[in-house]
């Protein structure tokens, strides 16, 4: 991702006029090297023309928490005491900011767009975050300001990703774990991904890793904007992706195994007999578990895996918050 390399004394002046520009990428840290700072710029042909060598450079991510009170810290000119309580998290896919709105914000929408567009001032658009539908798990969306469109390219780990909120289910929160994972991948291995939606993990992992993966996709329009993902990022993939329109209950029974498998499951689906069987060596299985079954969920994969006469070692993570209690986690499988 892209960064300015500026001399330390002139490090604060170039950050307020990359600011200005609205070319200063806030969501990622500045890095000191030496007598040298490192300011996170987003990608824009504009960022060229200032003086300054540009390098592509991984830059340490600012805490979501962090960003999140950002917003409440300029809402607080605005917003009662009482009222940033209901405030809730919000995502940023590309240019696009979702937010949920709840009963008790309704009369402020338009001061949360005001602070959303301060903190973010590359937004285009603004939309309010409904409800998930349909077997491929799409939101309803409602635009609140802006553009009216639901369609941007999210720009991630050295990558870009287009998607239409619309059509296909991404969650931009699953950045720094998709870093995690590509970090794990290492050089020659051969990676399936079912449920691959519009190729975030395989993208990511491609980009850093030379690997041969193999994802799966049912959704027809997360499988058409995959294939066009990997033609964007033909020049920025060191792996090479075969990606596959069909059923993953219906594919992968017609595949070999693979040396690791990154399944990014669906709420509600459960695949982990069918995703353990085509590992060779290390699973990466998330679900959604509720704080006092995760034991009972380490114990069942242990149980699949004897099924299979595979002698395994599991490590559940917390990933994130999904709701009061419950936690998406990821099982890091070692199969032996």
């Amino acid at each position: 991702m892209p960064a300015l390399r500026v001399p330390r004394q002139e490090a604060e002046p170039v950050k307020r006029k990359l600011k200005r520009l609205n070319l200063y990428d806030g969501k990622r840290r500045p890095r000191r090297e030496g007598d040298f700072v490192l300011l996170p710029v987003i990608e824009d042909e504009k960022v060229h023309s200032l003086g300054y060598e540009v390098l592509s450079v991984e830059l340490p991510l600012r805490p979501e928490r962090q960003i999140y009170r950002n917003l409440e810290s300029v809402l607080a000119e605005r917003l009662s005491e009482e009222e940033l309580k209901h405030l809730r998290r919000y995502d940023v896919v590309g240019d696009i900011a979702i937010i949920q709105i709840p009963p008790e914000l309704e009369h402020r929408v338009d001061d949360i767009v005001w602070g959303l567009r301060k903190v973010h001032p590359f937004l285009k658009v603004i939309a309010r975050k409904g409800f998930h539908e349909g077997a491929f798990r799409i939101r309803d969306y409602s635009i609140i300001w802006g553009e009216e469109r639901l369609e941007t390219v999210h720009r991630e780990n050295g990558v870009e990703i287009k998607v239409d909120l619309s059509k296909v289910f991404f969650n931009p929160r699953m950045k720094g774990e998709r870093y995690r994972l590509a970090q794990l991948v290492r050089d020659g291995e051969r990676v399936l991904i079912p449920f691959a939606g519009v190729l975030p993990y395989a993208l990511v992992i491609a980009h850093y890793k030379r690997v041969k993966i193999t994802a799966v996709e049912l959704n027809r329009e997360a499988y058409e904007l995959g294939l066009e993902n990997i033609e964007r990022n033909r020049k920025r993939l060191r792996g090479e992706i075969e990606f596959i329109h069909g059923d993953a209950f219906k594919v992968l029974p017609e595949l070999p195994k693979y040396d690791r498998v990154v399944s990014p499951t669906p709420r509600g689906v459960d695949a982990l007999a069918l995703t353990l069987g085509k590992a060779e060596r290390w699973l990466h299985y998330y679900d959604f578990v509720h704080e006092s079954e995760l034991d009972a969920f380490r114990r069942r994969i242990l149980e699949e895996c004897a099924k299979l006469g595979r002698d395994c070692s599991v490590r559940v993570k917390k990933v994130s918050d999904f709701k009061p209690h419950v936690f998406k986690v990821c099982a890091d499988v070692e199969i032996g």
